[in-house]
């Protein structure tokens, strides 16, 4: 097979009329030419860093949507479904990837669960660490977001740590914050890449010590326009990563807008190639084709640089997108799921008034880092939301055992007369929700006990579903129809004055303990700060 363009040639860095034959899956040959067609060959795009499950797709329909936009491989961590199934779950996203030609590339779970101070599905031990090692596609240990216990030496944190490294395997951090001689001990013990930076000074100092940076732009959290100059100053030491995107986006979007924007800022565009192709496929090890004779014949073509429409997409040597249609199959997952949740009454979420002041989870919309904020309890037996003061009561009830659900305030999210809830909350998945009164929020919950896993939005007189039969945090169905759902929940949502543009993206944020400062567990409110759990009301002053 034969294909002509304008080679983009990130190693030379130069773009030429050439001319490459492939035999069977691999390269054979490029050749300049006189001249071709004003298209553009380049590699195709590797995320350096997502969780599949947080686009609710599965692996395969994923993959189809993946390739539309010009990406070929995925660095990917399963650990969103490993806290709920363990070792079946992990097993689950690694046959699934099997079934289609998207090259998915798996971490073996780290942190799972990811603490102690809330309820899991499930744990992946460090035997268990150790025997996905031997799958093939499994590169590198999962982000190890238990800093705190690599910062002590915690014997099981440094074992795991241990076995990738013995394998000669990558070991991914995560350590938002992290400074000092704290981020020295962490770095120290063989962790390479950090993809919570948010700002260029964190990011600086983590270079210092070699770390590589992932630049992420996700659906919640994008750090892009704050650390973008690091494509200028560090190119070889940064690699771009979705981390968390939900379907609508990735419909319309991967890497490929990422990559249009940069050039049409100014940025360099070997650099900016360079940081989603050759810098992950060397840090990890992969196998895919950077458009060199002998390489996989993994590549793109698209119209132009600045505007990156794909035209085609090829994995080792098969065309897999025309620039108009998919071109191959998938019949759809085997759904696995755990959920053993009863539904709730309007009297497990009251919250007797302790004091006249309480702690409140400060929202913002864009970013994962929450603050911790303090409000007036009122003045009634119980403490109450108040959408006046846009403080909402947020719950989260364990959905693998019938335990009473732990509830909280938050605050940023700017809702009226409304309730939304999911199942898919970060790490451990139980059912969390935000609302501004009990009854709204019983219904919210309720919802999606009944479809064994989903999301859900209650306004007065009418209620949203959207079903998540995949281990209760991802569909069965291709992504524009998830897509289509969830954007018809999302401006549900909207309609009630709410002010996130990725409203249940950031809820599903609010239990991830492992992210600053204050968030709400099954067992209750979580301060960062002290990694503890802290009582709702407080005898600070306001």
């Amino acid at each position: 097979m034969v294909v002509k363009g304008r080679l983009i040639d990130i190693h030379e860095r130069r773009i030429y009329p050439a001319r490459i034959e492939t035999e069977g899956r691999l390269i054979k040959k490029i050749e300049p030419v006189d001249d071709c067609d004003e298209v553009y060959i380049m590699p195709g795009m590797i995320d350096a860093h997502i969780h599949i499950e947080s686009s609710m797709l599965v692996p395969g329909y994923f993959s189809m949507a993946a390739v539309s936009r010009g990406t070929t491989g995925v660095v990917a961590d399963p650990h969103e479904i490993a806290n709920v199934l363990g070792r079946k779950g992990v097993d689950f996203m690694i046959d699934d990837a099997e079934r289609v030609p998207l090259k998915f590339y798996f971490g073996a779970p780290s942190c799972v669960p990811a603490t102690t101070l809330e309820s899991s599905g499930a744990a992946v031990s460090p035997e268990e660490i150790e025997d996905l090692f031997n799958k093939k596609r499994v590169k590198f240990l999962g982000e190890m977001m238990n800093f705190p216990g690599v910062v002590a030496g915690d014997e099981e944190v440094m074992r795991k740590i241990q076995i990738a490294r013995s394998k000669n395997l990558v070991v991914d951090g995560h350590a938002p914050g992290l400074s000092g001689e704290a981020l020295e001990k962490y770095v120290a013990a063989g962790i390479s890449t950090d993809h919570e930076c948010s700002d260029i000074k964190e990011a600086q100092e983590k270079l210092s010590l070699g770390m590589k940076i992932l630049i992420r732009e996700g659906s919640a959290a994008r750090n892009l326009d704050s650390l973008k100059e690091l494509i200028k100053s560090e190119p070889q030491n940064v690699m771009l990563c979705s981390d968390d995107l939900h379907p609508e986006m990735l419909v319309r979007r991967h890497l490929d807008r990422i990559v249009a924007d940069l050039v049409n800022q100014g940025f360099d565009l070997f650099n900016v190639l360079a940081c989603c192709t050759v810098n992950p496929v060397e840090h990890y090890g992969l196998d895919c084709g950077l458009l060199r004779p002998g390489d996989p014949a993994d590549f793109i073509i698209v119209n132009s640089p600045s505007e990156m429409k794909i035209l085609s997409t090829w994995i080792e040597g098969e065309k897999v997108f025309d620039g108009n249609n998919v071109l191959f199959s998938y019949s759809g997952p085997e759904p696995v799921n755990k959920f053993n949740s009863s539904e709730i009454d309007a009297s497990m979420i009251k919250v007797k008034r302790l004091g006249n002041n309480l702690r409140v989870i400060e929202a913002s919309d864009g970013r994962l880092i929450t603050g911790s904020g303090l409000a007036l309890s009122g003045t009634g037996e119980f403490a109450e939301a108040d959408q006046e003061r846009d403080i909402l009561k947020l719950v989260v009830k364990d959905r693998y055992r019938d335990a009473p659900p732990s509830t909280a305030f938050i605050r940023g999210f700017g809702i009226k007369s409304c309730a939304f809830a999911s199942s898919v909350a970060h790490d451990s998945h139980n059912i969390i929700c935000a609302g501004t009164s009990d009854d709204l929020i019983v219904d919210a919950i309720n919802a999606v006990i009944r479809v064994k896993g989903g999301m859900a939005v209650v306004r007065p007189g009418k209620t949203l579903t959207l079903k998540l039969p995949v281990a209760g945090i991802m569909s069965d169905l291709p992504a524009a129809d998830v897509a289509s759902e969830y954007e018809e929940l999302t401006a549900f949502v909207a309609e009630s004055g709410c002010r996130m543009s990725a409203p249940f993206m950031t809820l599903s944020f609010m239990a991830l303990l492992v992210i600053p400062e204050l968030k709400l567990s099954d067992r209750g409110l979580f301060d960062f700060s002290r990694f503890a759990l802290v009582p709702l009301f407080t005898d600070k002053i306001i």
